[in-house]
Protein backbone atom coordinates (compact mmCIF):
# COMPACT_ATOMS: atom_id res chain seq x y z
CA UNK A 1 0.00 0.00 0.00
CA UNK A 2 1.11 3.51 -0.66
CA UNK A 3 2.67 5.73 2.34
CA UNK A 4 0.73 8.73 3.81
CA UNK A 5 2.44 11.02 1.76
CA UNK A 6 1.02 9.30 -1.76
CA UNK A 7 -2.01 8.87 -0.88
CA UNK A 8 -3.17 12.40 -0.39
CA UNK A 9 -6.28 13.40 -2.35
CA UNK A 10 -5.59 15.08 -5.47
CA UNK A 11 -7.72 18.39 -5.61
CA UNK A 12 -6.97 19.62 -8.85
CA UNK A 13 -10.33 19.75 -11.54
CA UNK A 14 -8.21 17.28 -14.13
CA UNK A 15 -9.36 13.75 -13.38
CA UNK A 16 -5.92 11.72 -12.84
CA UNK A 17 -5.65 9.06 -14.86
CA UNK A 18 -4.72 4.91 -14.15
CA UNK A 19 -1.33 5.51 -14.99
CA UNK A 20 -0.90 8.22 -12.60
CA UNK A 21 -3.02 6.74 -9.93
CA UNK A 22 -1.07 3.39 -10.61
CA UNK A 23 2.54 5.27 -9.75
CA UNK A 24 0.72 7.00 -6.80
CA UNK A 25 -0.22 3.95 -4.96
CA UNK A 26 2.11 2.04 -6.17
CA UNK A 27 -0.73 -0.37 -7.32
CA UNK A 28 0.37 -4.02 -8.75
CA UNK A 29 -1.83 -3.22 -12.13
CA UNK A 30 -0.16 -3.49 -15.10
CA UNK A 31 -2.84 -3.23 -17.72
CA UNK A 32 -3.91 0.29 -17.59
CA UNK A 33 -7.25 0.04 -19.63
CA UNK A 34 -7.95 -2.93 -16.72
CA UNK A 35 -7.84 -0.26 -14.32
CA UNK A 36 -9.63 2.27 -16.14
CA UNK A 37 -12.37 0.07 -16.61
CA UNK A 38 -12.39 -0.32 -13.03
CA UNK A 39 -12.56 3.10 -12.43
CA UNK A 40 -15.46 3.92 -15.07
CA UNK A 41 -19.14 4.27 -13.77
CA UNK A 42 -21.59 3.98 -16.06
CA UNK A 43 -22.83 7.38 -16.22
CA UNK A 44 -19.47 7.78 -17.90
CA UNK A 45 -20.04 5.13 -20.24
CA UNK A 46 -23.54 6.65 -21.33
CA UNK A 47 -21.46 10.13 -21.79
CA UNK A 48 -18.24 8.60 -23.38
CA UNK A 49 -19.36 5.66 -26.19
CA UNK A 50 -15.25 5.20 -26.75
CA UNK A 51 -15.66 3.58 -23.22
CA UNK A 52 -16.31 0.02 -23.87
CA UNK A 53 -17.72 -1.20 -20.39
CA UNK A 54 -18.01 -0.01 -16.89
CA UNK A 55 -17.00 -1.59 -13.92
CA UNK A 56 -20.08 -3.14 -12.40
CA UNK A 57 -18.55 -6.71 -13.27
CA UNK A 58 -15.19 -5.78 -11.57
CA UNK A 59 -17.06 -4.22 -8.77
CA UNK A 60 -19.28 -7.78 -8.51
CA UNK A 61 -15.51 -9.67 -8.78
CA UNK A 62 -13.91 -7.54 -6.23
CA UNK A 63 -16.83 -7.76 -3.91
CA UNK A 64 -16.43 -11.71 -3.28
CA UNK A 65 -12.76 -11.55 -3.34
CA UNK A 66 -13.13 -9.19 -0.23
CA UNK A 67 -15.27 -11.45 1.41
CA UNK A 68 -12.67 -13.98 0.98
CA UNK A 69 -9.72 -12.11 1.84
CA UNK A 70 -10.90 -10.10 4.81
CA UNK A 71 -12.54 -13.29 5.94
CA UNK A 72 -9.19 -15.56 5.83
CA UNK A 73 -7.19 -12.26 7.39
CA UNK A 74 -9.50 -12.22 10.32
CA UNK A 75 -9.74 -16.26 11.16
CA UNK A 76 -5.93 -15.80 11.36
CA UNK A 77 -5.38 -12.68 13.34
CA UNK A 78 -8.39 -13.27 16.24
CA UNK A 79 -7.72 -17.26 16.29
CA UNK A 80 -10.10 -17.15 19.69
CA UNK A 81 -13.01 -15.39 18.13
CA UNK A 82 -16.02 -17.02 17.72
CA UNK A 83 -17.75 -17.57 14.26
CA UNK A 84 -20.29 -14.97 14.90
CA UNK A 85 -18.12 -12.80 15.95
CA UNK A 86 -15.75 -13.23 12.71
CA UNK A 87 -19.07 -12.70 10.42
CA UNK A 88 -19.88 -9.52 12.69
CA UNK A 89 -16.14 -8.40 12.64
CA UNK A 90 -16.50 -9.20 8.16
CA UNK A 91 -19.36 -7.30 7.69
CA UNK A 92 -18.07 -4.24 9.32
CA UNK A 93 -15.17 -4.11 7.73
CA UNK A 94 -16.44 -4.51 3.98
CA UNK A 95 -19.58 -2.59 5.06
CA UNK A 96 -20.18 0.51 2.40
CA UNK A 97 -19.23 3.60 4.43
CA UNK A 98 -15.79 1.48 5.15
CA UNK A 99 -14.98 0.78 2.23
CA UNK A 100 -15.45 4.46 1.05
CA UNK A 101 -13.17 5.15 3.72
CA UNK A 102 -10.30 3.19 2.29
CA UNK A 103 -11.07 4.87 -1.09
CA UNK A 104 -11.18 8.39 0.77
CA UNK A 105 -7.39 7.83 2.04
CA UNK A 106 -6.50 6.17 -1.33
CA UNK A 107 -7.94 9.49 -2.70
CA UNK A 108 -9.70 7.66 -5.73
CA UNK A 109 -12.47 9.90 -6.13
CA UNK A 110 -10.63 12.31 -8.69
CA UNK A 111 -9.56 9.54 -10.40
CA UNK A 112 -13.38 7.92 -10.74
CA UNK A 113 -14.57 8.55 -14.16
CA UNK A 114 -17.97 9.61 -13.96
CA UNK A 115 -20.37 11.61 -16.57
CA UNK A 116 -20.84 15.51 -15.65
CA UNK A 117 -23.77 15.23 -14.15
CA UNK A 118 -22.60 12.47 -11.54
CA UNK A 119 -19.69 14.47 -10.94
CA UNK A 120 -21.53 17.80 -10.43
CA UNK A 121 -23.90 16.36 -8.34
CA UNK A 122 -20.74 15.20 -5.91
CA UNK A 123 -20.74 11.69 -7.35
CA UNK A 124 -16.78 11.66 -6.55
CA UNK A 125 -17.70 12.00 -2.55
CA UNK A 126 -20.44 9.73 -2.09
CA UNK A 127 -20.45 6.85 -0.53
CA UNK A 128 -22.44 4.71 -2.67
CA UNK A 129 -19.82 5.31 -5.79
CA UNK A 130 -16.45 4.93 -4.00
CA UNK A 131 -17.09 2.00 -2.54
CA UNK A 132 -18.33 0.63 -5.57
CA UNK A 133 -14.82 2.07 -6.89
CA UNK A 134 -12.91 0.76 -4.45
CA UNK A 135 -14.25 -3.16 -4.94
CA UNK A 136 -13.84 -2.88 -8.91
CA UNK A 137 -10.35 -1.99 -8.33
CA UNK A 138 -9.72 -4.97 -5.71
CA UNK A 139 -10.79 -6.62 -8.28
CA UNK A 140 -8.75 -5.47 -10.96
CA UNK A 141 -5.80 -6.15 -8.70
CA UNK A 142 -7.38 -9.77 -8.96
CA UNK A 143 -7.38 -10.20 -12.66
CA UNK A 144 -4.15 -8.56 -13.03
CA UNK A 145 -1.90 -9.76 -10.07
CA UNK A 146 -3.57 -12.31 -8.41
CA UNK A 147 -4.69 -13.01 -4.83
CA UNK A 148 -1.52 -12.35 -2.89
CA UNK A 149 -1.34 -9.03 -4.56
CA UNK A 150 -5.02 -8.35 -3.61
CA UNK A 151 -4.19 -9.48 0.43
CA UNK A 152 -0.74 -7.54 0.19
CA UNK A 153 -2.39 -4.01 -0.85
CA UNK A 154 -5.40 -4.66 1.51
CA UNK A 155 -4.04 -5.97 4.58
CA UNK A 156 -2.30 -2.72 6.01
CA UNK A 157 -5.88 -1.00 6.06
CA UNK A 158 -7.68 -4.01 7.41
CA UNK A 159 -4.72 -3.47 10.69
CA UNK A 160 -5.37 -0.05 10.66
CA UNK A 161 -9.18 -0.15 11.49
CA UNK A 162 -9.82 -3.66 12.98
CA UNK A 163 -8.68 -2.88 16.46
CA UNK A 164 -10.63 0.62 16.71
CA UNK A 165 -13.88 -1.51 15.53
CA UNK A 166 -13.35 -4.14 18.47
CA UNK A 167 -12.77 -1.22 20.72
CA UNK A 168 -15.09 0.82 19.92
CA UNK A 169 -17.83 -1.88 19.94
CA UNK A 170 -18.79 -1.51 15.93
CA UNK A 171 -19.24 -5.18 15.44
CA UNK A 172 -22.59 -5.06 17.59
CA UNK A 173 -25.83 -4.77 15.14
CA UNK A 174 -26.07 -0.92 14.84
CA UNK A 175 -30.27 -0.95 14.30
CA UNK A 176 -30.90 -3.53 17.86
CA UNK A 177 -28.46 -0.80 19.70
CA UNK A 178 -30.10 2.28 18.34
CA UNK A 179 -33.40 1.09 19.17
CA UNK A 180 -32.72 0.37 22.43
CA UNK A 181 -31.54 4.22 22.91
CA UNK A 182 -34.02 5.47 21.22
CA UNK A 183 -36.84 3.11 23.21
CA UNK A 184 -35.19 4.33 26.79
CA UNK A 185 -34.37 8.03 25.96
CA UNK A 186 -37.06 9.01 23.55
CA UNK A 187 -39.80 7.27 24.13
CA UNK A 188 -40.29 6.23 20.33
CA UNK A 189 -39.75 2.82 17.96
CA UNK A 190 -36.96 4.21 15.31
CA UNK A 191 -38.57 3.94 11.78
CA UNK A 192 -36.64 3.82 9.09
CA UNK A 193 -38.18 5.12 5.53
CA UNK A 194 -36.78 4.83 1.92
CA UNK A 195 -36.15 8.33 0.75
CA UNK A 196 -34.87 7.21 -2.93
CA UNK A 197 -34.12 4.30 -4.84
CA UNK A 198 -31.33 4.78 -7.87
CA UNK A 199 -29.61 2.77 -10.37
CA UNK A 200 -30.82 -0.29 -12.46
CA UNK A 201 -32.28 -3.25 -10.53
CA UNK A 202 -28.80 -5.43 -10.81
CA UNK A 203 -27.03 -2.08 -9.10
CA UNK A 204 -29.42 -0.09 -6.71
CA UNK A 205 -28.63 2.76 -4.41
CA UNK A 206 -30.58 2.98 -1.53
CA UNK A 207 -30.99 6.13 0.22
CA UNK A 208 -32.85 5.92 3.65
CA UNK A 209 -33.71 7.78 6.99
CA UNK A 210 -34.12 6.54 10.42
CA UNK A 211 -36.86 8.74 12.07
CA UNK A 212 -37.75 8.85 15.97
CA UNK A 213 -40.76 11.21 17.34
CA UNK A 214 -40.73 12.30 13.48
CA UNK A 215 -37.63 14.00 13.85
CA UNK A 216 -34.83 12.29 11.27
CA UNK A 217 -31.50 10.90 13.38
CA UNK A 218 -30.00 9.62 10.87
CA UNK A 219 -29.44 8.86 6.96
CA UNK A 220 -27.42 5.81 4.99
CA UNK A 221 -26.93 4.19 1.69
CA UNK A 222 -26.23 1.09 0.62
CA UNK A 223 -27.23 -1.25 -2.58
CA UNK A 224 -29.96 -3.30 -0.53
CA UNK A 225 -32.77 -1.93 2.39
CA UNK A 226 -31.05 -4.07 4.93
CA UNK A 227 -27.83 -2.29 4.03
CA UNK A 228 -28.85 1.18 3.62
CA UNK A 229 -31.34 0.85 7.43
CA UNK A 230 -28.07 -0.55 9.10
CA UNK A 231 -26.48 2.56 7.62
CA UNK A 232 -28.74 4.80 9.40
CA UNK A 233 -28.54 3.68 12.25
CA UNK A 234 -24.91 3.77 12.44
CA UNK A 235 -24.84 7.28 11.40
CA UNK A 236 -27.17 8.20 14.36
CA UNK A 237 -25.00 6.20 16.48
CA UNK A 238 -22.07 8.45 15.16
CA UNK A 239 -23.96 11.90 15.81
CA UNK A 240 -25.42 11.40 18.78
CA UNK A 241 -22.22 9.07 20.61
CA UNK A 242 -24.21 6.28 21.65
CA UNK A 243 -22.85 3.90 23.54
CA UNK A 244 -23.89 0.24 24.10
Amino acid sequence: MADEAKVEVNTSTRCEEPDELIRRLSLPVKDNLLLARALTHRSYLNENPEALEDNERLEFLGDAVLDFVVGAWLYHRYPEMPEGDLTRMRSALVYTEQLASFARMLGLGNAMRLGRGEAQSGGRSRDALLCDTFEAIIGAIYIDSGIDSVIKFIEPMLAGIADDILANHKIEDPKSLFQEWAQAHLGFTPQYITRNASGPDHSKVFEVDVVVGGQVYGSGTGHSKQAATKSAALNAIERYNIQS
